[in-house]
C-alpha cells in the first residue's frame, strides 16, 4: 500500500495600508526571512478564524478576513513537506498594543511591492511575492467558495 500524501495546511494574512503591506521578519531553519503573518491550521479550526489568530499571535493586529486571494501549494524539498497556503486579504481592526508576540518574530515590517521584491532573497518562500502579486492584481473570492467547515 503506498502512503497518503498529508500536506501542511497554512493560511496567510495579506494586509495592506496605504500601498504596504504588513510583514513579519522571523527566523525560521537558522535564518532571518520575511513572511506574511501566517501559521498551521489548529485541529477543528476554520481557515478563516486561523487566519485571524495568526496575525494576532504574529503582529498583535486584529485582522478580520474577508475574501480568499488564493490557493497555493509549494514544495520545500529539504524536509520533503508540501504546503497548502489560504491566503486572505481583509481589514484590520485595531491593535493589541503591548500584546507579546510569537517568540520566533523579531520585527514587523510595513513594505511597499517594490521593497518586498527588492528583498526577495530574504522571502520565506516564494509564496511570499506570489501572494502579494495576486492581491495587487485584484484576486478576490468570497468566503462563501469555502464550505461551511472550512469557512
Amino acid at each position: 500500500m503506498s502512503e497518503v500524501w498529508r500536506p501542511s495546511v497554512t493560511v496567510a494574512a495579506l494586509i495592506e495600508r496605504d500601498g504596504r503591506f504588513l510583514l513579519v521578519e522571523e527566523m525560521a531553519h537558522g535564518r532571518l526571512v520575511l513572511n506574511q503573518p501566517a501559521g498551521h491550521l489548529d485541529p477543528g479550526e476554520s481557515l478563516v478564524a486561523a487566519c485571524a489568530r495568526e496575525a494576532l499571535e504574529e503582529t498583535a493586529h486584529r485582522f478580520a478576513p474577508s475574501a480568499l486571494v488564493g490557493i497555493y501549494r509549494w514544495h520545500f524539498a529539504p524536509e520533503d513537506v508540501t504546503f497548502l497556503r489560504f491566503a486572505f486579504c481583509g481589514r484590520l481592526e485595531g491593535v493589541d498594543e503591548g500584546r507579546a508576540l510569537d517568540r520566533e518574530i523579531v520585527r514587523l515590517h510595513w513594505l511597499t511591492r517594490e521593497e518586498l521584491a527588492a528583498r526577495r532573497a530574504q522571502h520565506r518562500s516564494p509564496l511570499v511575492m506570489r501572494c502579494v502579486e495576486d492581491y495587487l492584481a485584484g484576486r478576490r473570492f468570497p468566503l462563501e467558495v469555502l464550505s461551511r467547515e472550512f469557512a
